[in-house]
């Protein structure tokens, strides 16, 4: 890496730092356990009931995660 600004170098540094740390980031396992993991319905596949539980599931864990940084 030769650039002509140290400010580019450190965008550049910045970015790499981010992309590894997305790359190691800890990934919630999704075990099956009969129940949606969201509303808790049973069922038979997967581990949600349908898209609407998925994604208000995701929204709570992204808040939690927020919270914690902070």
């Amino acid at each position: 890496m030769n650039f002509p600004d140290p400010a580019d170098e450190a965008a550049e540094r910045e970015q790499q730092m981010i992309e590894i740390a997305l790359a190691n980031r800890r990934h919630a396992q999704m075990v099956f356990t009969g129940a949606c993991y969201y509303c808790e319905e049973a069922v038979t596949k997967g581990c949600f009931c349908d898209e609407d539980c998925r994604s208000d599931y995701e929204r709570v864990e992204r808040t939690k995660q927020h919270r914690r940084v902070v």
